[in-house]
């Protein structure tokens, strides 16, 4: 049996020069002073309490991982965010920025002991099998999620390529919770996607902010620019997740041409930061509508409170997620390190999107619209007998009726919204200048 600790046991000591060095180490800079006083005696209390489980709980455990749930707890209780990461868990954060793994493609986080969907990545399994932001997944398989950690709840989702697992989610407006069996893919997220729409308008799809996000940009805005310039850009920032925070600048670099793109302040000197615009805007003034919802998120939210703190664009959607805040990873030693909150963003107007997120301009919610079909007796003017030709048209162009443009109204409503609005920017801007 082990020997009951004594306040003046060597790990007293031990235990509270760990939590000093972290302190010190971690969190101060090497010029500042740590505090004071530290609390001693609830030191004490911890280094106690610590003996009494390593001692008496009903299975031997390893004081090593006793002290790393110590450490998990510590954090657990912070916000969300904060989170201790052992080698795998640090290996998932690097590959979710590079953008290659195997998994489902969803990119969560933690809510009252359950997991919650920030936003699932465009065409990966999650996608294709419906899940949407703010779905909670109450359970993995046959294991209750509650009392997991996220790191946990992680490595179950991910695994082999073409294995299956099944999530059960609770949605919000539906009274039972859904089963849904997903097939695990190798989740290469392609970061930028892009095309005209119409002639004239272009379509920015990004998907998730990695470290070349910014790069990608540029390419996709010269590809469209390739024969003429653009008359109206959409940005689609639905359901993006966030990501690298220099990604979200570079992208709010190239719309904007002078100015402060977005601001961080935290406790510690290195958590006080100023992102400004550094180039010119890679469009030349030609309107923008970004498209946002409740799964656009951190970075995302940086990119639309940019540019409509510039007047740069029309932000249109509903509100997005709200997650305001930045997180740095501070190494323990070379395996191990803990992801902590450091700091919040703030908009170039000072605006913090804390647990409130960014309103849009116009609120259009995700909807589907029914298109009626023409009733086939209706008749016009050029269908009736011997109708007077237009003096405008050329010989033989009276038949000729004009194509509509690509239909989006059905699959997408609020892309088409957007694209409405940027054609009716371009008709008023004509007309003033005429």
């Amino acid at each position: 049996m082990k020997k009951k600790l004594s306040y003046y046991n060597p790990i007293v000591t031990i235990t509270g020069w760990l939590i000093f060095l972290f302190i010190s180490g971690s969190v101060f800079a090497a010029d500042e002073q740590p505090p004071a006083r530290l609390p001693l005696d609830d030191l004490r209390i911890f280094a106690e309490a610590f003996d009494r489980i390593s001692s008496a709980f009903v299975e031997e455990i390893d004081d090593r991982v006793l002290l790393e749930s110590a450490i998990k707890g510590m954090l657990l209780d912070l916000d969300p965010h904060s989170a201790y990461l052992d080698r795998e868990t640090f290996s998932h954060l690097e590959e979710s920025t590079t953008g290659n793994y195997g998994g489902l493609g969803l990119e969560v986080d933690m809510d009252d002991g359950f997991i919650k969907v920030i936003a699932p990545m465009d065409d990966t399994p999650a996608d294709k099998a419906g899940i949407e932001a703010g779905d909670l997944i109450i359970q993995l398989d046959e294991q209750p999620v509650k009392g997991m950690s996220l790191a946990e709840a992680i490595a179950l989702m991910r695994g082999e390529p073409g294995s299956s697992i099944k999530l059960t989610i609770a949605r919000e407006g539906e009274f039972r919770p859904m089963e849904m069996t997903l097939t695990r893919e190798i989740i290469a997220v392609s970061s930028v996607r892009h095309r005209i729409l119409e002639t004239g308008y272009g379509y920015l799809r990004i998907a998730q902010f990695q470290t070349n996000t910014g790069a990608d940009v540029l390419s996709a805005l010269q590809e469209m620019q390739q024969d003429e310039p653009l008359s109206g850009l959409i940005i689609d920032l639905r359901n993006n997740p966030g990501g690298v925070l220099q990604a979200a600048v570079d992208v709010s670099n190239a719309f904007i041409d002078e100015g402060l793109i977005v601001y961080t302040e935290g406790r510690l000197p290195f958590s006080d930061l100023k992102f400004n615009a550094t180039s010119g805007d890679q469009l030349n003034g030609t309107a923008i509508v970004v498209l946002v919802n409740s799964g656009s998120a951190s970075a995302s939210e940086i990119v639309a409170g940019a540019l409509q703190d510039h007047g740069r664009a029309v932000i249109m959607g509903t509100t997005t997620f709200g997650k305001g805040s930045v997180q740095t990873i501070l190494p323990l030693n070379e395996e191990k390190a803990i992801k902590l909150t450091t700091a919040r963003y703030y908009t170039p107007k000072g605006r913090s999107i804390q647990a409130e997120g960014i309103t849009p301009d116009i609120w259009v919610e995700r909807s589907t619209v029914t298109k009626i079909k023409r009733h086939p007796l209706r008749v016009t003017e050029r269908d009736l007998p011997k109708h007077l030709l237009n003096p405008n048209q050329t010989s033989g162009s009276e038949d000729a009726k004009p194509e509509p443009p690509e239909d989006v109204t059905v699959t997408d409503y609020q892309l088409h919204e957007a694209l409405t609005l940027l054609k009716g920017l371009n008709i008023f801007a004509k007309k003033t200048t005429n």
